[in-house]
Formats: structure tokens, C-alpha cells, sequence
């Protein structure tokens, strides 16, 4: 009966989610291989220690498991840490890369023909639909018995994202994100500007996009779409004193004074040409155009640190500062997110599958992850060598965004109501409608959806 649920709503509404955290489209970018290679498993237990936990990293058999991601750019060192895994337990590990905008695609159409991948990531906006149809392997019981996990060394807002109904644990933490401004510190120096610092308001950040502008429209101060919210706008809501949504998750934060507030200075820097045209941001996503030297900011995810820091152009000319902060509220907040490792209910490898993911939340994994600049880790005390993977870079910016960390804003319905919302807001981006009405419409929507959770 929940495989039939999953399958009419999957049918009824094939999701693309927006720009999020860890789900930025030059992330997305990479080579796709959805091919789901299953071996019989020797039924092997797996060992106990003294005290009478398992650890299943000790003897698994020698199967391969398939492993579904979405960013290329994590690819690389991930293969290292599955190889240290290869080598403890002597399971194989085949790793797929399916782009953002197909791998959700992808993982439906497994869970509905019951053959998804073995392990893969999950996110905030879809875990609750697959907890609550039981496509995951529920890790709850096996957590409990391991001498390998302590999940009090992780965030407890990442824990409880993919702890479903406060119970069974579907998923392990992998990692952490925050937002941080990169700027052009050439387009800076030629405007006569100092470098932005923690002493910056989101005033002092206008006045610099106006000066930054060039009249002939071959340069502009910033650039930011209705879409991107985890790594743009959601953090000036929140710096303003407002919300997306209530803490219980049954009501919008559309028509409080500091959302408006927000969502009036987000799309008042389009509507005073501070920005490109509408019709250039929403063809051409933030990186390409700092990259291509057309815009002199742009606020971005950790988790594209790759992408920018590897960037011939970017090397050249650009660096990473804090966020600018409200200076009514004085607040400088980060929107912050974490994938989790997930297991498919139906794995004919469950143990195998188990000793990888209680691996990746092992302290050693954990720390490799930050050691190799591929994220930040979720594991207490694994992130300061972090910014070393990039020396060239103020990457302590993202660091120091950690002061206060807002949980992305999520739900049981989380992509359908941010699509509605990235789609409503282009109204108010384009001036078509006044940000009163824009946020009003929003709010009513957005109510309707969350009452029917």
C-alpha cells in the first residue's frame, strides 16, 4: 500500500527543487551513471567488541555497493574515503554521480521499481517523503549498538531532520554548510572601495553594489535570483528579523514586518538596476557570472567551494568574506543545512550497507571529509583544517558564519512550497506586483499547503 502511495505521488508531482544548500546547478554539473549494479550478499555478521556493541566495519564480505551522489566536485575525495573503507572491510564500493536536477528523478524511479542504490545521500526537503512510505533502512537499532557512532557529536538539527517523528533514524549526518560573500577584490580596487568585513550592514553592502555598477551594464554590484534562497535571501530574512516558516512548521513567516522587510531590499537591488535583468539572472546562475567577471558579489554555499576556488578567474581576482549583518537587528546569521547517508530499505546488503554509513559518521571519516577540503563535516571538532584544503582563500569566513546557524527552513511539503515561492517571487523581482501583495499571495498559499501535512 506505501509503495502504491509513493508511486501516485511521484506520478502526481515530479519535484525539481530549487537552489539549495548542497544543490546549487554548477554543483549539480557532472558525468551521470545511474546504473544500479547489485551482488548477492555472503550473509556474513558482523563482529562485536567487548562491551557487546557490533561493529560492522570489522568483517562484511567482499560485494560492491552502489553509492548515488549528486556533486561531482565531492567525487574525488570521496573516493578516498571509500578506498580507506575498501581496505578495512574489503567491500567495494561503486560510486554514481546523477546531477541535481535528474538525481531526485532517479532515486523515485528506484523507489518505486525497488531498485535504488544502495546508499545515497538524502536531503532536508525529501526525507520526510521517504521515511514516511519506508524506503529507508532504519538505523535506529543499529546507531544504538555501535561503538563506532556518537550522534551527540553532531548537530542536533541534522539529527532531527532525518530522525523521522522523533523515532527511527533514516539517515547519518555527512556534513554542514554555511553561506558567505564572495566578492572581486579587482572591481573593488578599482572603485576605490575597501574589502568587505565584519563590520559591513546590508547598507553598506547596497551602497557598494551602487558604486560597483557600471552605467553601460557591463558590470553590476551583485546578483541573486528568486530561487536562491539557502544561499541568498533566506539569510537577509532571518537577519531582519523575520521567518520562512513557524518553528512548528504550521504556519508561513510570509507576513511578518522582517520577511517583507527582506524580500523588499532583495528585489529592490533588481528594480533599481543594481543587479542584471531578471531576464539574465534567471538564464545564468550566480557562479557564471562572477566567474565571467560580470557581477562584483555574490553570496554562496560552502558546499561550491571547489567550483569558485578552482576557478582560473576566480584565483585571480576574488575572495570570501561574513556576510554583511542588519544593522537594525545587528544580526549576521547563516542558513545552514546537512546531507545525510541513507540506505534503501530494500538492500539485499544491509549490513554491508550499514558498515559503510557507520563509517562515514566515524570521527576518522569525518575528520578525512574536512582533512580534504570536500566539506564541512558534521562531527564535532573534525572542521579546522578545513580552510587548509584552500590556503589561498578567507575560507575562515565560512567558519566564522557558524556564530549563528539557522536550520534550513523545511517541512513535510518543503519543495512544493519553495517552488511556489521562487515563482511568486519573480513578481516581485520583475515589479509586476508589490512585495506587499507578493508575500500576502505566498502566505495564503504556502498556509494551505502546511495545513494539509
Amino acid at each position: 500500500m506505501k509503495l502504491r502511495k509513493l508511486l501516485a505521488l511521484t506520478m502526481a508531482t515530479i519535484m525539481v527543487m530549487s537552489l539549495s544548500a548542497c544543490g546549487n546547478s554548477k554543483q549539480n554539473s557532472g558525468s551521470t551513471d545511474t546504473a544500479n549494479t547489485v551482488s548477492e550478499s555472503s550473509g556474513e555478521e558482523a563482529t562485536q567488541t567487548a562491551d557487546g556493541k557490533a561493529d560492522a566495519t570489522k568483517e562484511v564480505s567482499a560485494d560492491t555497493l552502489t553509492v548515488a551522489i549528486w556533486d561531482t566536485n565531492q567525487e574525488p575525495g570521496l573516493r578516498k574515503i571509500m578506498d580507506d573503507f575498501t581496505a578495512k572491510t574489503g567491500t567495494k564500493v561503486e560510486i554514481q554521480v546523477t546531477p541535481w536536477d535528474q538525481y531526485w528523478t532517479m532515486l523515485e524511479a528506484g523507489a518505486t521499481g525497488g531498485t535504488l542504490p544502495d546508499v545515497f545521500w538524502m536531503h532536508s526537503n525529501e526525507i520526510a517523503k521517504y521515511s514516511e512510505y519506508e524506503m529507508l533502512l532504519d538505523l535506529t537499532d543499529r546507531i544504538d549498538k555501535s561503538s563506532v557512532v556518537d550522534m551527540s557529536k553532531f548537530p542536533q538539527d541534522i539529527v532531527n531532520i532525518y530522525k523521522w517523528q522523533g523515532e527511527k533514524q533514516y539517515a547519518m549526518p555527512k556534513d554542514i554548510d554555511t553561506i558567505a560573500l564572495w566578492y572581486n577584490k579587482t572591481m573593488f580596487d578599482e572603485a576605490g572601495l575597501s574589502y568587505p568585513d565584519d563590520s559591513w550592514t546590508w547598507d553598506d553592502f547596497k551602497d557598494a553594489c551602487k558604486k560597483l555598477t557600471k552605467p553601460d551594464g557591463s558590470q553590476y554590484g551583485f546578483t541573486l535570483a528568486p530561487s536562491s534562497n539557502q544561499d541568498g535571501w533566506y539569510n537577509m530574512v532571518y537577519d531582519m528579523g523575520g521567518t520562512v516558516i513557524s518553528d512548528d512548521k504550521k504556519a508561513s513567516g510570509f507576513d511578518q514586518p522582517g520577511t517583507i522587510k527582506a524580500i523588499d531590499f532583495a528585489s529592490g537591488l533588481v528594480k533599481e538596476g543594481l543587479t542584471p535583468p531578471y531576464e539574465t539572472i534567471a538564464e545564468n546562475n550566480a557562479n557564471a557570472l562572477f566567474e565571467a567577471g560580470k557581477v562584483a558579489m555574490i553570496t554562496q554555499g560552502s558546499w561550491m567551494l571547489a567550483d569558485l576556488c578552482n576557478n582560473d578567474y576566480v584565483k585571480a581576482n576574488c575572495d570570501v568574506a561574513v556576510l554583511p549583518k542588519d544593522a537594525t537587528t545587528g544580526r549576521r546569521a547563516s542558513i545552514y543545512n546537512g546531507l545525510g547517508w541513507a540506505a534503501a530499505a530494500n538492500t539485499n546488503k544491509p549490513d554491508q550497507a550499514w558498515a559503510l554509513i557507520e563509517y562515514l559518521g566515524s570521527q576518522e571519516a569525518q575528520q578525512k571529509q574536512s582533512d580534504l577540503g570536500i566539506v564541512i563535516s558534521a562531527y564535532e571538532g573534525t572542521v579546522s583544517n578545513w580552510t587548509k584544503a584552500y590556503p589561498d582563500f578567507n575560507t575562515q569566513a565560512y567558519l566564522d558564519m557558524m556564530k549563528d546557524l539557522v536550520i534550513r527552513p523545511y517541512s513535510k511539503t518543503t519543495v512544493t512550497w519553495e517552488n511556489m515561492i521562487s515563482e511568486k517571487l519573480v513578481d516581485a523581482w520583475t515589479g509586476k506586483k508589490s512585495v506587499e501583495d507578493v508575500c500576502k499571495d505566498i502566505t495564503t498559499e504556502m498556509n494551505a499547503t502546511l495545513a494539509e501535512e
